[in-house]
């Protein structure tokens, strides 16, 4: 059975016995999310039921990403279909070594291009480096490829998002080599406080998801505390990482709240404050969303 997500009045019990999630006081925009995308044992979940239950906790505007060639194929045609929605598009890091095996990373990444000039998809990722899973022979090409997404977000003059996991110098030693654009995101960040600093000298944006929440989770919160209200973006990156106390559960827009609740407190700001900062972040870096976007479940 398809997830559905449906929204849940405050102070009810939903998800297993698991908390829901107050509503926001001002709506913010979840910055990272696969919603076509499910967990193992799970079928996709149902897009309209999970905009409207995020937009009814204050989660109206979405970006999704697609970071496969079918998923970014379709990236386009779920932004125009659900103006709560933009898309970003790339091949995750993860899926770099085979496709240059195949040879077929070439076209694959020129594919990648042509759908990133679509209107909808207003960002380049998530593309970058992933050393959990990428053996030390695949990191060459995995290098390669992170530097020709850099290079596409630039020819398009688009943000970029970038995944980072257990490559924290890597990544920030190609984007000082060959440039960073403009406006880059490191998303679902889990670098420290010296990386955060780093990335605040050179002018990038900040985005945490569910993890910051997670007890074992000092260093994220440490690098978050020093990061400046314009420099920072909340994300899910669902279906994962769920927030506490949904922790291991199937993740949503719809439990950002708690990731945002959590910031608000390491940040030691009002939670309406944060909101606006999240959100005008948000509409700096990817543009205003279309009008229409759901409010109410």
């Amino acid at each position: 059975m398809s997830p559905s997500y449906p929204a849940v009045a405050p102070g009810t019990r939903s998800d297993g016995g698991a908390q829901p999630a107050d509503p926001l006081p001002l709506p913010v925009v979840d910055n990272h999310c696969h919603l076509d995308m499910s967990r193992a044992g799970e079928e996709p979940p149902d897009l309209d039921s999970v905009l409207r239950a995020a937009a009814a906790v204050g989660v109206d505007r979405v970006v999704h990403i697609g970071c496969d060639l079918p998923a970014a194929r379709r990236a386009p045609e779920l932004a125009a279909a659900h103006p709560g929605l933009v898309a970003g598009v790339a091949l995750h890091p993860n899926e770099i070594p085979a496709l240059a095996a195949a040879g077929e990373l070439d076209d694959a990444l020129a594919e990648i291009e042509r759908i990133a000039a679509d209107p909808g998809v207003r960002v380049v990722g998530e593309t970058g480096l992933d050393y959990y899973r990428t053996e030390p022979s695949g990191r060459g090409v995995q290098a390669e490829a992170f530097r020709e997404h850099i290079a596409i977000a630039k020819r398009l003059a688009k943000p970029l998002q970038i995944h980072d996991r257990e490559a924290h110098g890597d990544v920030l030693a190609i984007l000082q080599t060959v440039g960073a654009p403009d406006q880059t995101v490191l998303h679902c960040f889990s670098g420290d406080i010296a990386m955060a600093r780093e990335c605040m000298d050179r002018g990038y944006y900040l985005s945490f998801a569910g993890p910051i929440t997670f007890k074992s989770a000092r260093d994220q919160r440490d690098a978050l505390s020093i990061v400046p209200l314009d420099r920072v973006l909340v994300e899910t990156d669902a279906p994962y990482l769920a927030p506490t106390p949904h922790r291991g559960r199937t993740n949503a827009p719809a439990l950002i709240p708690f990731t945002v609740r959590a910031m608000a407190g390491v940040l030691s700001v009002d939670v309406p404050t944060l909101c606006r900062a999240l959100s005008d972040n948000a509409e700096r870096l990817y543009g205003p969303w279309r009008s229409g976007s759901p409010r109410t479940a």
